[in-house]
């Protein structure tokens, strides 16, 4: 290759990698929340304006990857940290694909076990490459960026080494605050624990944005919970034409009364709110 088309293609490359910069500076502004689309399971992300990068859930399957392509830069391959909710298939199994690509900084988790070939490789995988793990329990805080912050509001008490027969109900349960906006990340869990949060957590769960607890299923959402609640904004994760019937119609019949407007990936594919720390955000 000439001297001049060696030039050429090092301007070339050059200019790619300015507009992809230029582009996904422009993209920080304020906080970005997706929620992804990866069907029958959750996995959200989280930008905030300095750059972190959070991944609460990696949904079943790998199709997180593409989604997390589409929203991060190609040079950019760490993530500040993982949040695994709990070791259900269609919460983990994208993050042992996403760890295999991606260098996330710290895992947070609750640590109880699960008899399954994803979970082990993804415990495996964990303490081979030395990746530090923090275990959930109420009350932990991170100060993830100015004006952002995020609370741990259940499991209530360590679950480290447990094998609980209902893994949905000891789903990390977090509070996010951006400014004079927040948030309610719930993965699965259901009435009892929601229950426990309305009666113990009232004002922690009082928040703007909710993502709705297992993908709409029948089993969570109650009225008790959403009066506590009281968001402004719904978010509902689920596959479309999924075999669980999922959101259930119950559960949709109780947002529609309380005025709580709904928005779904089975419909409107990723979910994306831009928040500002005056309390203004949108939706598309």
């Amino acid at each position: 290759m000439s001297f001049w088309k060696k030039l050429t293609l090092v301007c070339l490359i050059g200019a790619m990698v300015f507009t992809w910069y230029v582009v996904f500076q422009e993209s920080r502004e304020g906080l970005l929340v997706q929620v992804f689309d990866v069907g029958q399971g959750d996995s959200i992300f989280i930008q905030a304006e300095n750059g972190n990068q959070i991944l609460i859930d990696g949904g079943p399957g790998d199709a997180v990857l593409a989604q997390l392509g589409n929203v991060l830069p190609f040079y950019d391959r760490t993530l500040d940290m993982i949040v695994l909710t709990h070791p259900d298939a269609d919460h983990l199994d994208g993050l042992v694909e996403v760890v295999k690509r991606y260098k996330p900084k710290v895992v947070l988790e609750t640590g109880v076990l699960h008899d399954t070939a994803q979970y082990g490789e993804w415990r495996s995988y964990i303490e081979s490459h030395g990746i530090p793990v923090i275990h959930a329990q109420a009350g932990e805080k991170f100060y993830v960026a100015e004006y952002l912050t995020m609370e741990v509001l259940s499991p209530f008490h360590g679950q480290e080494g447990e094998k609980p027969k209902q893994v949905n109900q000891t789903s990390v349960v977090l509070r996010m605050d951006y400014g004079e906006t927040s948030f309610l990340f719930t993965g699965d869990i259901e009435s009892k624990v929601e229950r426990m949060l309305a009666m113990a957590q009232r004002e922690a769960v009082d928040v703007d944005v909710l993502k709705v607890a297992h993908h709409g299923s029948k089993t969570s959402s109650t009225e008790e919970f959403l009066k506590a609640v009281t968001p402004d904004v719904a978010l509902v994760s689920v596959g479309r034409n999924n075999r669980y019937g999922h959101p259930a119609p119950e559960v949709l019949d109780r947002f529609r009364n309380l005025g709580i407007p709904v928005k779904r990936t089975d419909m409107a594919g990723a979910l994306t709110l831009q928040a500002f720390p005056d309390g203004t955000y949108v939706i598309r």
